[in-house]
């Protein structure tokens, strides 16, 4: 049996409990032990090794705990004034408490009129948590110390030693001896550090020790991945799902793909993805993008300059991940839409969610959905909200949807965000023709001429036809919103223009006059202004990386004093890139039998 100088007392105020060293200088208990430790000092002593004396604590790591004996995360990390030099507790798998024929497991604790210590003798009754947090203990006799007071953040410890859980209810008495301790892989949810120490069955222990050191490499170069993508990436797509809230932290993931994730190998595929993110390497995507710059000429020049540099290496805007909220009618009448969301990733389209909807509940689920869908994506990946909408949708408000219930963040200040529409986004002639457009876009590397069309404008259909297409035209833009220009704008439509922008809100001007008049004492033409402004705007911006123009002069907009009157405010982006979507779009499924 190993040396037993690991198990601690803590004293803090009048609470006094157990706890044990799990290195040189931390030392694990329970958080009800030290509650009163932003008043009363924290002391540390070692039966075993009383040469040592008291030592001085601090709380680093609290789980959450609130109070009640009822509330989770009851668990605490001391970190002690000096380290020590005794040997830490060894641990066991955590299974092993509950695993036929139940072990019999020892706590060291230090009940009043104990100062030195006592052991008390239990067993976990099932391997069932208890409101999925404790393991329910019984005596190994009907006779012994119970489990009271004092016994709080003792070890529960097989007869060799190991480690298998801490005891956290002490609120045995003579004649009900019973308690609950918290297993290993739940302490691991509110201090994933522990997860380092812990064999895991199916778990390799040098992938574990090599993913703990990765993560604490990510710690000291303060490299941010998102875990929730790195989770997605491990598990692939027939893991476990990402759960509701997604997770916090690196360690956090890390600690689920540990606990939750039978695959023996996602934790390898975990460390493996962490280590190219860290070393600079993206195995499953492009680079990540900058953060998106302030508007104006000098943004304008390095996005050209960016593009640019992507461009000699092969398709810029290719390189976009999107993420898709497809609406279509549904055929159960004139207000029922279906709605389904999915994300790309390595050529591939994945589902995220598909529902049939009154057009008033589309906003709600689509807001539940995208988080979801951008944790499909790979971790390094430049995401793209991509609309895929009917044509009489085109014009709406969908860059100024809140991102969900509890953040006010327009969807089109989180995102760069584009729509396209429908019956365009299926044409097989339309996406043959783009994907041709878009090599000529890539291999000028200049920036995007806007062809105007003009608030007023007597050109016929067919004249702008023919005058986009002998143009080469890369991007339209309109002076006033689809519904004002109808005819005009289907033509846009219909032509393989890459790009469309316009004013969601229009113009003011009577659109019969030659030429437009604005109302008295208005600007001459607020339309005219518009392309004016977004001509100037775009000037040395190429079209791969006209999404992420778009997102910085939203963020413009909505920081401006007055945001109503920014002329890039109701700005809307019609981006579409068959490239980007690799895979024939399926078609949406109606659930009307």
């Amino acid at each position: 049996m190993r040396s037993a100088s690991w198990h601690a007392r803590i004293a803090c105020g009048n609470e006094v409990g157990a706890g044990f060293l799990v290195a040189g200088h931390r030392v694990l208990t329970c958080a009800h032990v030290v509650r009163g430790s932003g008043r009363a000092a924290v002391t540390v002593s070692f039966p075993h090794a009383r040469e040592l004396g008291e030592l001085s604590a601090s709380v680093v790591v609290h789980g959450g705990w609130a109070g009640d004996a009822a509330d989770p995360g009851d668990v605490a990390v001391l970190e002690l004034d000096r380290r020590v030099p005794l040997d830490p507790a060894a641990f066991a798998a955590p299974d092993v408490a509950y695993t036929d024929p139940y072990p019999r497991l020892v706590a060291y604790g230090f009940p009043e009129g104990y100062d030195e210590g006592t052991l008390a003798e239990y067993q976990a009754v099932s391997g069932q948590l208890i409101a999925g947090e404790w393991l329910e203990l019984v005596a190994w006799h009907g006779h012994g110390q119970p489990l009271v007071a004092g016994f709080s953040g003792a070890a529960a410890t097989l007869p060799d030693g190991r480690v298998v859980g801490m005891v956290t209810a002490a609120s045995g008495t003579p004649d009900v001896r019973k308690g609950r301790m918290l297993p290993l892989d739940v302490m691991a949810r509110y201090w994933p550090e522990l997860g380092e120490l812990v064999p895991t069955p199916g778990h390799r222990d040098d992938a574990r020790r090599r993913l703990y050191a990765l993560l604490r490499r990510a710690a000291e170069v303060g490299r941010v991945c998102d875990p929730n993508r790195l989770y997605v990436d491990a598990v692939g797509a027939f893991g476990p799902p990402l759960p509701t809230d997604g997770f916090p932290t690196l360690g956090a993931a890390a600690a689920y793909v540990q606990w939750e994730v039978p695959d023996p190998e996602a934790v390898d595929r975990f460390a493996d993805r962490l280590g190219e993110l860290l070393d600079g390497v993206g195995a499953s995507g492009p680079p990540a993008a900058p953060t998106a710059p302030a508007p104006g000429p000098a943004s304008a020049s390095a996005s050209a300059s960016a593009s640019a540099s992507a461009s000699a290496s092969g398709s810029a805007s290719a390189a976009w991940s999107p993420v898709v909220v497809e609406i279509d009618h549904s055929g159960a009448g004139p207000d029922q839409v279906t709605v389904e969301v999915s994300a790309y990733r390595d050529g591939r389209r994945r589902p995220v969610g598909t529902r049939r909807l009154p057009r008033t509940g589309v906003r709600a689920y689509v807001q539940g959905r995208i988080d979801e869908a951008v944790a499909q994506l790979a971790p390094d990946a430049d995401e793209l909200v991509t609309f895929v909408l009917p044509r009489e949708w085109l014009n709406e408000a969908v860059a100024h949807w809140e991102c969900g219930a509890e953040d006010s963040t327009p969807l089109g200040c989180a995102y760069p965000l584009v729509v396209t529409d429908r019956a365009r986004h299926r044409s097989g002639r339309l996406r043959h023709q783009l994907r041709k457009k878009w090599r000529k876009l890539d291999l000028s590397g200049r920036g995007t001429e806007v062809h105007r069309v003009e608030c007023g404008t007597r050109e016929r259909p067919p004249s702008l036809r023919k005058r986009l297409w002998d143009g080469d035209a890369g991007l339209a833009g309109y002076a006033v919103p689809p519904a004002t220009a109808r005819q005009h704008f289907e033509v846009g439509l219909t032509v393989p223009v890459p790009v469309l922008l316009w004013p969601r809100t229009g113009c003011a001007c009577d659109w019969h006059e030659d030429p437009p008049r604005a109302p008295a004492g208005e600007p001459p033409c607020p339309g005219s202004a518009f392309l004016d402004r977004l001509a100037d705007s775009l000037a040395e911006v190429p079209a791969a990386e006209l999404p992420r123009h778009v997102l910085s002069l939203r963020l413009a907009a909505d920081a401006a004093d007055e945001p109503d009157r920014h002329w890039a405010r109701d700005l809307q982006l019609l981006w579409d890139d068959p490239r980007c979507f690799p895979e024939t779009t399926a078609s949406l499924h109606s659930p009307v039998a």
